[in-house]
């Protein structure tokens, strides 16, 4: 997202919990820097987006994040790694993957230990998508363009029954907008739309991603099918008090009898994102 609006750098903070209910503050695990204005985690830098995942074979866990500059031009990712999930992070560096700017980005660890980035880049008109090393501390030479043209942001990754789906955003700055659900056999692409997620609420809810924009989706142990789709609520008059919305995402069959013959068109699978105001998980 590129405006002028944010707030200062203090770091990537970090919650653990046992039951997704009851939460525990483990405190800053990645810490800004308060005087070096040299330094990519200085205070009135940007610092959006983390993601950490566990790489087996080194023992380390690996945090990316976006990293800018207070006038978005840097675009690039940063890179930091850890001996435990709570931290403390060392930083490493940033730079622009394969090349390119990058801003919104996730990461996605598939079930061989390949683990992918996924960032908005070209001004934010394309989606790029590629491998990690195996230390899972840069990035290869391999890179796909996915959605070419299509001004998506936000993704995130989940995969069900060997079929990989992504969420999106549009590009409306801190203004929501109309999420898209992407389905596709193979991580790389191509990615086919296969339409707006979201159930429920009343019209402008559905289309503006019920006032949010997503960062991420988790699965729910031991129900497949069943996810939960998380969002963040931005409040531009005040970003730091920006809220977070969890929502229950589910994939599901694409009809209710499958058509004799499929004109040799993928069948992809409903992903629905459904609204409540409150609801429970399947196993509390």
């Amino acid at each position: 997202m590129i405006l002028s609006l944010q707030v200062d750098v203090i770091g990537v903070s970090c919650y653990s919990s046992k039951d997704l209910w009851t939460w525990k503050n483990e405190g800053i695990v990645l810490a800004a820097e308060e005087k070096n204005e040299t330094h990519d985690l200085y205070k009135l830098n940007v610092l959006e987006r983390p993601k950490v995942i566990h790489n087996e074979k080194t023992g380390k866990y690996v945090m990316w994040m976006h990293i800018d500059d207070a006038n978005y031009t840097k675009a690039s990712v940063g890179v930091a790694i850890s001996n435990f999930p709570t931290g403390p992070f060392n930083y490493l560096y940033s730079k622009r993957p394969h090349g390119y700017d990058s801003r919104d980005m996730t990461l996605f660890k598939d079930d061989d230990g390949v683990a992918y980035l996924i960032y908005s880049s070209e001004h934010n008109k394309d989606l790029h998508i590629g491998p990690l090393n195996k230390e899972y501390i840069d990035v290869t030479e391999s890179m796909r363009k996915i959605l070419i043209g299509q001004h998506r942001e936000a993704p995130a990754l989940f995969k069900h029954q060997g079929t990989y789906y992504m969420i999106t955003s549009g590009c409306t700055s801190w203004s929501p907008n109309e999420a898209l659900a992407h389905a596709s056999d193979s991580i790389m692409g191509p990615w086919e739309t296969i339409g707006n997620p979201c159930i429920g609420g009343n019209k402008i809810f559905r289309l503006t991603t019920f006032f949010a924009q997503g960062t991420f989706v988790v699965p729910l142990s031991g129900v497949p099918g069943l996810f939960i789709f998380m969002a963040d609520r931005w409040n531009p008059a005040d970003l730091k008090d920006s809220r977070y919305v969890w929502l229950p995402l589910t994939v599901g069959r694409p009809f209710d009898h499958r058509p004799e013959y499929s004109f040799g068109l993928p069948l992809w699978s409903r992903v629905s994102i459904y609204w409540h105001k409150k609801w429970r998980l399947p196993y509390r």
